[in-house]
């Protein structure tokens, strides 16, 4: 086990610094700079640009700088957590970061516990319900949920708020009266009131495919010989189900489960997008547009970190749901 352990953080520490390397070519890749979009910014503001004034963003941002000097200024503060400064908004990208990714965090967190937690106990009921009336009625949520994307979701979710149940604000994390307000009670009901719409959608795509995966897997479970023996030996079908097929049918759910985590830093862009949340999936996405190297490349080394932190975790628990699995 501490063979498996230190081979795979070795892996893990040179599959990061390759990606990190990687982003920074794929961030650089466009043509032009963030320069030649800040000029184009200040130019709109009226009046021709100074060249005193490209010179000190040159110099303040170290755009003349080689790209292996400004990837090895970068690399060697990230793994002291200083991921240098966003062009765009002029403040340091940790503080850019970290201001919007514990609202990211929150929300991506309760939408993968809740959909694991719905997913797992109705993909059992349907596999062993086959074709009853709710057998059809979770097969019609799962197409539905599959179908559909999030972003019309929003929308038709947000116009059932606003005509159905006559909520008068949709958009956005708060009211007009609570957005700048202290926290109290009745901010943090007021938020809420805002939050469902997301988490319903988040919650609803990733249960319906969860849910898909389960009744399958469990299904071909079900038809294997050691369930007859299980069952012909005397076991309640409750521990036949739960003991023996779900641990075996559970595989697909677990080496899913790496893929889940970049939920937490990129959230569901373009949902967040459609509702203007503030997190952390519209910042990415407008450091891409604005050429903002240091904070699209931190964004895109996170998410990457995510996924091998999460496929590292995904084998540690599928030797721990199948012993037969050996990680040595």
């Amino acid at each position: 086990m501490l063979n498996f352990l230190i081979r795979r953080i070795t892996y893990m520490l040179i599959t990061m610094l390759f990606i990190s390397f990687i982003s920074f070519i794929i961030v650089e890749l466009p043509e032009g700079t963030f320069l030649d979009v800040k000029l184009a910014q200040l130019q709109q503001q009226g009046g021709p640009v100074a060249q005193s004034q490209i010179d000190a963003i040159i110099k303040r941002y170290g755009l003349n700088d080689p790209f292996h000097v400004r990837y090895a200024k970068w690399i060697t503060g990230f793994v002291t957590g200083d991921f240098g400064q966003s062009f765009a908004l002029d403040r340091p990208v940790s503080e850019v970061i970290w201001s919007r990714l514990g609202f990211t965090l929150g929300m991506g967190l309760f939408s993968i516990l809740f959909s694991w937690g719905l997913s797992i106990p109705l993909g059992v009921y349907s596999a062993t319900h086959r074709y009853s009336l709710w057998d059809y009625v979770l097969s019609v949520f799962q197409f539905v949920g599959l179908a559909i994307p999030g972003f019309l979701l929003a929308l038709v979710l947000a116009l059932f708020a606003v005509r159905v149940i006559k909520q008068d604000h949709v958009i956005g994390l708060f009211s007009d009266q609570f957005l700048n307000a202290p926290w109290s009670l009745a901010r943090v009901l007021d938020m809420l009131k805002h939050l469902w719409i997301p988490v319903t959608i988040m919650t609803l795509t990733s249960t319906a495919w969860l849910t898909r995966v389960m009744r399958a897997n469990l299904l071909d479970i079900l038809n294997m010989q050691y369930i007859q023996t299980a069952r012909a030996k005397g076991l309640t079908e409750r521990v036949v189900i739960w003991k023996h097929a779900v641990r075996n049918s559970i595989h697909p759910l677990v080496m899913a489960f790496g893929g889940v985590l970049t939920f937490l830093f990129s959230g569901g862009t373009i949902i967040e997008r459609v509702l203007n949340l503030p997190s952390t999936g519209p910042l990415m996405f407008q450091s891409m547009m604005n050429q903002d190297v240091y904070l699209a490349v931190t964004f895109l080394t996170m998410i990457c970190l995510t996924i091998v932190l999460g496929n590292f975790v995904a084998d540690l628990m599928l030797a721990w749901v199948d012993p037969r699995i050996r990680l040595e």
